[in-house]
């Protein structure tokens, strides 16, 4: 008998083989994002020390709900305080998401914001 996976867990399959691929430095940090049913999260992260350099949620922004808007919002949000750090330049781990509408959303307003991935 063939058992259906959850949507959730087919995601979190596709997170891990893209991350063997992926791997995030100070000079150039992996911005990865997650994505709930209320909110964005999104993490540039060094992975050499293993550390969070920035981080920005949707709630810090004024925008409600787990939306596009939310999303090109969180983007910029979190392009602005990279490039307060001195970061220009990242790897995008879109977490297993397809990329398209919300995660598509937040990298374009990312990129629009001055960071190159």
């Amino acid at each position: 008998m063939i058992k259906k996976l959850s949507r959730n867990l087919n995601r979190q399959k596709r997170h891990l083989r893209i991350r063997q691929n992926i791997h995030g430095t100070e000079s150039k940090p992996r911005l990865s994002v997650y994505r709930s049913n209320k909110a964005f999260y999104v993490q540039l992260i060094d992975d050499d020390k293993q550390t969070t350099l920035v981080a920005a949620r949707s709630q810090e922004t004024k925008v409600v709900g787990s939306n596009i808007e939310s999303a090109k919002a969180v983007g910029k949000l979190i392009a602005e305080k990279a490039i307060a750090k001195g970061i220009k330049t990242v790897v995008f781990d879109r977490s297993g998401y397809l990329y398209h509408g919300k995660i598509k959303a937040l990298a374009d307003a990312a990129r629009e914001a001055g960071l190159q991935f």
